[in-house]
């Protein structure tokens, strides 16, 4: 496999990430477009992460004895086309439809390709360095995905960002049936085996970890929008401009963290509930002064982009010997995460204030770090119980 493979990878994962996360930026032109009410029209972005929460256990594992490039040509092709009928779709109903169907196919796509990053590696310490690399695609299209489609919308039409996220799947349609080479043979694992590893205590640490793990972040940037605004007081155009450079900082964290798990995973892995608790314990800290909290949020992105890594690595690494279904197992792990901290955060906010936010994601992060004291103790027993001293 060349090196470009992981550049079209990467690219992929960009657009179907660029599907699920652009349409944040054109809510309100939807709500108008269709004449619902915005809450209505963010059904297209809950119900596109439930069906992500249902199917990533499941698809990738049913998939996974299929060859991969075939799979990936066929999701990226139902991406297409769900984003082409989004773009002409005549009513609400329709363009949630276009939506949906293609969401049960994100962690196929998603966990195939980080799957397939793992066998380019020629040796396994170099695994989480190539899967980072793929990573970049995920944390781009939840960077770019949202400002890009808004500034379409608002610039030319609502119909000309579905067609951008149509065009996107579609070159990277293109790429992967002309430049990428069908994926070395590799040993069908039954369904039964896969299944299997739910019998570890070790994987379901990792999948709670990355639940808390994950939703420390997230619960928190679900209302950054309203903190940088209403605690330190940014106008619209100024806090675009910091979220961007967070989402930039997301990619140098991916970076950092395919090298930190290279070389010295276990560690690494126990450092990130460290370093975002200390982040947010200055935020809290900074009292809305915005001289000290911006470059705080700016390496909160940093950390953002590490644990993304992070977390995929966690879960495989207690899952080896499955990949596509222990990456699907992630994506459910994240995204459930996600949709738990989210409300779990703002109920700080709501007894304590939009200042507060950051206190939620602290919780998160110590039961997090619970959840890896809880791990590495179960790898120093398992150590011990397989010991047999010299006589």
């Amino acid at each position: 496999m060349k090196k470009h493979t992981l550049l079209i990878l990467a690219v992929g994962v960009f657009s179907i990430l660029n599907t699920e996360m652009g349409v944040v930026g054109i809510l309100p032109a939807i709500s108008q477009q269709y004449h619902v009410s915005l809450t209505t029209a963010g059904l297209l972005v809950s119900l596109f992460a439930l069906a992500i929460a249902l199917s990533g256990p499941i698809l990738p594992m049913l998939f996974s004895r299929f060859e991969r490039k075939k799979i990936m040509v066929f999701v990226l092709g139902l991406f297409t086309v769900g984003n082409a009928v989004g773009a002409f779709a005549p009513n609400f109903a329709t363009l949630l439809i276009s939506r949906v169907i293609p969401a049960f196919f994100h962690p196929v796509y998603v966990s195939f390709s980080l799957a397939a990053a793992s066998d380019f590696a020629k040796q396994k310490s170099q695994i989480p360095k190539a899967v980072s690399n793929v990573m970049i695609g995920v944390s781009t299209g939840m960077v770019l995905g949202a400002p890009v489609a808004g500034f379409i919308a608002s610039q030319l039409h609502l119909r000309i960002s579905f067609l951008f996220f149509a065009a996107v799947n579609f070159i990277s349609l293109i790429a992967t049936i002309l430049l990428i080479p069908k994926f070395p043979k590799t040993e069908k694992i039954s369904y039964g085996t896969q299944i299997g590893i739910l019998k570890q205590k070790k994987l379901w640490l990792a999948l709670i970890g990355v639940m808390l793990l994950n939703g420390s972040i997230f619960g928190v940037y679900s209302y950054v929008s309203s903190y940088l605004g209403d605690a330190l007081g940014l106008g619209a155009k100024t806090a675009g401009i910091v979220l961007f450079v967070y989402g930039m900082m997301n990619i140098v964290g991916n970076a950092i963290a395919g090298k930190g798990l290279s070389i010295s995973p276990n560690p690494f892995i126990c450092i990130q509930p460290v370093v975002i608790g200390c982040i947010y314990i200055l935020l809290l800290l900074t009292g809305g002064a915005v001289i000290s909290a911006v470059p705080l949020i700016f390496l909160w992105g940093i950390s953002a982009g590490m644990v993304a890594n992070t977390i995929q690595y966690w879960v495989t690494s207690a899952a080896f010997g499955a990949p596509e279904f222990a990456n699907g197992l992630y994506l459910t792990a994240a995204n459930l995460g996600v949709s738990a901290a989210t409300p779990f955060c703002g109920l700080f906010i709501t007894q304590m204030g939009i200042q507060a936010a950051p206190l939620g994601g602290m919780v998160l992060v110590l039961f997090s770090a619970v959840c890896i004291a809880l791990k590495a103790c179960t790898a120093h027993k398992k150590n011990q119980k397989h010991y047999q001293p010299v006589q």
